[in-house]
């Protein structure tokens, strides 16, 4: 049978994405590039937004008309509204998040141990979802409450998946030919708060104490030969200074500078009143510090965040407070997302909802000064020789390949190349910037 899969959102479901792939190939299917060459297919959907929920269910209606006959949505938007994901054209069967880990076998009518048996390597997805990373789901769920936020209600409790499981998927990913692993979950930094281990203590006791993201981090730089470790967005509130002693270069375990320079650390508002109506366990305060400790130890790396434009009850003061907090972190770059009201949230019954005008243009104004500080950053390494991942490639006729690819603190490369260079690593010579990336050249032929 042929399947073709898609996905709405962020890392985790791209994650879980090629995993159902991984499970499909191994039970003896094909992952098609496009619905018109399915016979099956899977969606995994998003609720984040007003308009990814609209991506979902629009996904589903794309497919159908071309033709596919078995459409299985699953994720966020089906788990939140499984009832008018049944009802669109074509659907098979509605699959919660809760059910998501049986999805494939239960599909295939077969048991979900079959894919113990004979593992097989991660390949990446055909078509517009052929990745050269590999993004690894180490956490599924989220114990906060921030009060804008439907994807705790659609993920459920904060779950931790074993070490040994981690990095047997990224085993997998490194056998299929995956240059970069990227940690994901939904609260990525909450990895191990609920896995007690056994340790000694001094003087030979025993204990129990919780594992830290910090622990798996360095498991897999210590039992595995991944060449580039990227970990995906980061609540500031699960970290500390110490966290950042990973990226210092005198370690053993962050030798030739395995472990990415690049942290994403969601802000959502640098004013303090706002951020207590989120319920968020960060204040602008606590914010800086944890970026001026980072700073201290990668002087270049990258520091992104999210921005929500237009939370309710944000005045004209509060914006202003929050604007100028976000010009002061020169961060490298981030998202801004207008303020969606989602169902069952805290924030979609608070008073002082701001009209969709006024969101808008806090939207734009927020995106432009993040922009900003996005191209002085760029701007910095114009000159400098980087590695660079290659993840797309296209043919230039006489010219080459024109090749699209990212440096280690996340920066967006294009250059051309005389042979493609699909998911290959190069040094490269950064010329000038354009747009939203960098211009290079290649230092050593690849000819």
């Amino acid at each position: 049978m042929k399947i073709y899969l898609d996905t709405v959102g962020c890392r985790l479901n791209q994650s879980e994405i090629e995993s159902m792939a991984r499970q499909f190939r191994a039970a003896g299917h094909e992952v098609v590039a496009s619905p018109e060459l399915a016979d099956m297919a899977v969606v995994n959907t998003c609720a984040v937004t007003t308009e990814a929920a609209s991506d979902s269910r629009g996904k589903i209606r794309h497919i159908a008309r071309a033709g596919v006959g078995q459409i299985i949505p699953t994720g966020c938007w089906t788990t939140l509204q499984p009832k008018e994901a049944a009802s669109l054209p074509n659907v098979l069967r509605v699959v919660t998040n809760e059910q998501k880990d049986y999805l494939v076998a239960d599909a295939l009518n077969i048991t979900h141990e079959s894919f113990d048996v004979e593992p097989i390597a991660r390949a990446p997805l055909p078509g517009l979802h052929r990745r050269t990373r590999a993004f690894i789901k180490v956490q599924d769920g989220c114990d906060n409450h921030c009060t804008f936020c439907v994807t705790t209600i659609a993920r459920g409790e904060g779950r931790s998946r074993p070490l040994a499981d981690v990095i047997q998927d990224i085993q997998f990913a490194l056998a299929g030919g995956s240059k970069e692993i990227v940690l994901t979950g939904v609260h990525l930094g909450s990895w191990g708060q609920d896995i007690s281990t056994l340790r000694q203590a001094q003087g030979g006791a025993s204990l129990n104490a919780n594992l830290h993201l910090r622990d798996l981090v360095r498991a897999i730089l210590r039992e595995t030969n991944v060449q580039r470790l990227r970990l995906s967005s980061l609540e500031p509130w699960d970290l500390d200074a110490d966290f950042f002693t990973l990226w210092d270069a005198s370690t053993s375990l962050s030798a030739g500078r395995r472990l990415m320079p690049h942290l994403h650390l969601p802000l959502q508002s640098g004013c303090d009143a706002t951020l207590k109506r989120m319920a968020r366990k960060t204040t602008p305060a606590s914010f800086r510090d944890l970026v001026n400790a980072a700073r201290y130890v990668m002087h270049d790396a990258a520091i992104t965040t999210d921005i929500i434009a237009g939370f309710p009850g944000e005045t004209e003061d509060e914006f202003a407070e929050s604007l100028a907090f976000v010009k002061e972190m020169n961060f490298a770059g981030g998202h801004v997302f207008s303020y969606s009201p989602r169902p069952l949230t805290g924030a979609a019954k608070m008073k002082g909802q701001i009209r969709p005008e006024v969101r808008k243009k806090r939207n734009r104004i927020l995106a432009e000064t993040l922009e900003e500080s996005a191209n002085v950053y760029r701007r910095k390494f114009v000159g400098k020789r980087m590695s660079v991942l290659w993840e797309s490639v296209s043919e230039m006729g006489e010219w080459g390949w024109q090749m699209e690819g990212w440096t280690d603190n996340y920066l967006r490369v294009s250059a051309l190349a005389s042979s493609p260079r699909w998911n290959e690593v190069d040094e490269v010579e950064l010329t000038e910037v354009s747009g939203d990336r960098l211009l290079g050249k290649f230092v050593i032929s690849n000819s």
